[in-house]
């Protein structure tokens, strides 16, 4: 596909991303090749609590209302360090992976193949993986206490881990896990306990340090999703940044097409990539150094840091950004009004 040759690109997954990228496609006329995937969501989690920016790109970028059966979620309540617990304003919608994949529409692929391909899933034409961290997770089903908030997220540090509660509806929730077992760490958690009338077994355990791969674009190809570069859950903004990467993801695809410098191009995306990484590692920095003194604590908060100086050291090798995003185009900052 480079330098302007014929136009079209293959599409290997599924996911938000994959969703997203064949939309903003479809909507310039432009082909993308391939087989479908396994449903529109990509996520490991078996709910997924999409704060009020990551719905309103999402509802935008599809242009149409979104997750009417989602539960809301009007505040988090946090209980963090040690201290008191503190109520947060915080807007977002409790969805099951199920549920998101049923809300966004299904990639529409044709029949055919194309000399450049945008990976959503595993495997990639490179495996290695930046991993910033090991943070283990789990997820149960619970049944809440009649006393709880049902609009109200809980996140409570423990000595070795913290806690995460996201109800439902109907009296039911999900309690994920990071560092431990639900039960074992539900044990040194009065604010969580509290709210949990009944804690079912353990149905999904995953990663959720943050994470990237090593290598995301390449001559042929790109890598995009949560597969390629995922958020950890303590602050993540994981949907969204699947959704902008997307969009920036289409217009590199767009501007190749239009013979646009290729290097650039995908040299762009890494570093936009890696500077999304960077905010969210800066971000997540100070809930692990304030989360508690245990081994357990200091060593998430050391490769925390660990990682944002890496992110740091790569940009700074790779310069200012070249491109400005406009619409779905990609325009030189020297071009760009």
């Amino acid at each position: 596909m480079r330098g302007g040759s014929p136009a079209g690109v293959a599409l290997h997954g599924s996911g938000i991303a994959a969703a997203a990228f064949v939309h903003v496609l479809a909507g310039e006329n432009f082909p993308v090749f391939g087989d479908g995937g396994q449903g529109a969501y990509g996520g490991s989690a078996p709910v997924v609590m999409l704060g009020e920016q990551a719905v309103g790109l999402l509802s935008d970028l599809f242009r149409k209302p979104l997750f009417s059966a989602a539960h809301r979620i009007d505040r988090r309540i946090v209980r963090w360090g040690g201290g008191d617990p503190a109520v947060v304003p915080h807007r977002a919608l409790a969805i099951s992976g199920v549920d998101l994949a049923a809300a966004l529409p299904q990639p529409t692929l044709q029949a055919g193949e194309a000399a450049f391909t945008v990976h959503t899933v595993p495997p990639f034409p490179q495996e290695a993986m930046l991993r910033f961290g090991s943070r283990p997770a789990a997820a149960a089903p619970v049944q809440l206490a009649p006393t709880a908030d049902t609009h109200a997220a809980l996140v409570e540090a423990t000595e070795a881990g913290w806690l995460f509660l996201i109800p439902q509806g109907q009296g039911a929730g999900w309690l994920l896990s990071v560092g431990g077992d639900p039960d074992a760490l539900l044990a040194s958690a009065p604010l969580v306990a509290s709210s949990v009338a009944s804690l079912s077994p353990v149905v999904a355990r995953f990663e959720t340090a943050p994470r990237m791969l090593q290598v995301l674009v390449g001559e042929d190809f790109l890598a995009l999703g949560h597969h390629a570069l995922a958020f950890d859950p303590i602050c993540g903004d994981g949907t969204a940044t699947a959704a902008r990467a997307a969009i920036l993801a289409a217009a590199v695809v767009a501007g190749i097409a239009e013979g646009q410098d290729a290097d650039l191009l995908l040299g762009h995306y890494n570093a936009m990539m890696v500077a999304a990484m960077r905010r969210h590692l800066q971000v997540s920095l100070p809930f692990y150094r304030s989360g508690g003194g245990t081994t357990w604590w200091l060593a998430q908060a050391d490769a925390v840091a660990e990682g944002h100086a890496w992110c740091t050291r790569f940009l700074a090798r790779v310069g200012d950004p070249r491109f400005v995003l406009q619409g779905n185009r990609l325009i030189p900052r020297e071009k760009a009004a």
